[in-house]
């Protein structure tokens, strides 16, 4: 018998709206946190958080401009004007899934108004009943990484109370128009990078508070209001769409002890229990003692409606799905250790690790770990919704010879057979990130492309828009027509 993924396993792509829709200002939509984040390419490669150190000026002069060179966020891929195409091409692969986030701002441009743009409505109409002539079905992120502008500055984002009705108002729109067409969701991704990105994911802007606490308050109060809103969300979707699935989605930063010492070994558990804190809390319904803890310890107060405790424990995730792009190291004593880039946020270097192009490091072991610790913690079926590698194409004569990444992808694609076959690891799908080249959220770059299929776009927004199918794009239409088996006969011993 050859070896195979389960029947049911869905394969297929992601891509987020913010990054890949483009057409900014088209459509009725509104200006969203994502539309305001500048390029900046004088930022070492190692520094890339800095990306998203945006300030009240910075959002001043962002507004002051249509320029769509430094603000690339703006154009993305433009997937608003080729979604048919893009939709064909992820057909031609043979896709099961299709990942992709609805723009909150393209639904509500301001975020708090009673009506939706009903342009906006009808743009996901067509994305949704383009796939559904291809038989792939949406898995739809409803907030990712894009609340409206004006929400963030007129009402200080999440911190704010009342984002949970705005959510709420927003989420009834879409389960109400999509229950026919969309049954599974995600409510916020990367839920945990609040605390490493307040800007992008809770809307926070720094200088609209006071003092380092008080912003710090603000986004452990956000990430309650973010916990209670995904919440009513499930109950919600629940309510409305038969058979529907609803996932809460985390950053998996994976680590390792730096050394066999004790304290380096509990460093990584202290590590892993910061990320841990937002799925325990979505999954179990309820905060962790570690993290009332720490609230304790720095003195932060998160202010609860009643019924709040209730809602969490009553209305919990179906399955908990994650990015995964690569391992670090943890160690009690960090000086004179190497430090490197990785997704959201830098970590110590593994010295048994190779590394991409832009410095994250490559360790495919590492997401057969991952989903061993999730799948033995939770109990509750997976689902990879971030995996790829990304880096410097050369497009020579309309090809791109990608090897690295057909590399990069088998060994991870083998580690989730051996989860699954080994391990007992319940794994729905596998939705590799970016399925087509798109504006990296870590880089704010084109030129640090994850695609099976190459986008005519340079970082600086030359190019023709054309798509063109990579080495890989032939490789992953053959992994997923033979259902992993033309990586699994050769590679799995």
């Amino acid at each position: 018998m050859s070896r195979q993924f389960p029947k049911t396993f869905l394969w297929g792509g992601a891509t987020a709206a913010n990054q890949f829709e483009g057409a900014w200002n088209i459509g009725g939509k509104g200006v969203s946190v994502a539309d305001v984040a500048r390029f900046k390419p004088e930022i070492d490669v190692e520094d890339m958080h800095l990306q998203w150190e945006i300030s009240s000026k910075d959002i001043e002069t962002a507004l002051k401009t249509s320029d769509e060179i430094y603000y690339p966020k703006r154009h993305g891929s433009d997937f608003y004007h080729h979604y048919k195409e893009d939709i064909a091409l992820m057909a031609e692969m043979g896709f099961k899934v299709y990942r992709l986030s609805i723009s909150w701002s393209r639904i509500f441009p301001n975020g708090d108004e009673l009506e939706p743009n009903e342009e906006g409505l009808k743009f996901y109409d067509r994305v949704f009943d383009e796939l559904a002539k291809y038989n792939i079905e949406p898995l739809v992120t409803i907030s990712h990484y894009e609340p409206p502008l004006y929400f963030v500055r007129k009402y200080r984002g999440w911190s704010n109370r009342k984002s949970i009705d705005f959510f709420m108002r927003y989420v009834d729109v879409l389960t109400t128009r999509y229950k026919n067409k969309v049954k599974y969701w995600i409510t916020f991704n990367e839920i945990d990078s609040i605390e490493r990105h307040p800007f992008m994911t809770g809307g926070l802007i720094r200088d609209q508070f006071d003092s380092n606490h008080e912003f710090e308050q603000a986004i452990y109060q956000s990430m309650h209001h973010q916990f209670v809103a995904s919440a009513l969300a499930t109950k919600m979707i629940h309510n409305k769409i038969s058979n529907s699935q609803v996932g809460c989605m985390i950053t998996k930063l994976t680590f390792y002890p730096y050394s066999s010492k004790p304290e380096d070994v509990l460093e990584a558990q202290m590590d892993s229990r910061k990320l841990y804190a937002f799925s325990d809390t979505q999954v179990f319904g309820e905060y962790p003692a570690y993290l009332l803890n720490l609230y304790q310890k720095k003195g932060i107060e998160i202010i609860k409606e009643f019924g709040d405790d209730e809602i969490m424990k009553s209305h919990t995730v179906d399955f908990v799905s994650f990015s995964y792009y690569g391992s670090s190291c943890s160690a009690k004593n960090k000086e004179g250790l190497d430090y490197r880039p990785g997704n959201t946020s830098a970590a110590i270097k593994n010295p048994h690790l190779k590394a991409s192009d832009w410095g994250w490091q490559i360790d495919p072991t590492g997401l057969r770990i991952s989903l061993v610790e999730l799948y033995d913690r939770y109990r509750k079926p997976l689902f990879v919704v971030e995996n790829g590698l990304g880096a410097k194409d050369k497009f020579v004569n309309g090809k791109v010879h990608d090897d690295y990444r057909i590399n990069y992808l088998r060994g991870h694609i083998k580690a989730m057979y051996q989860a699954i076959a080994e391990d007992g690891v319940d794994l729905i799908g596998y939705t590799s990130w970016a399925c087509i080249d798109l504006v990296s959220n870590s880089s704010n770059q084109m030129s640090k492309r994850y695609g099976y299929i190459y986008v005519d776009c340079d970082d600086f927004n030359q190019g023709t828009y054309n798509r063109y199918r990579k080495d890989s794009f032939y490789w992953y239409k053959d992994v997923i027509e033979t259902n992993g088996a033309s990586v699994l006969e050769k590679e799995v011993e």
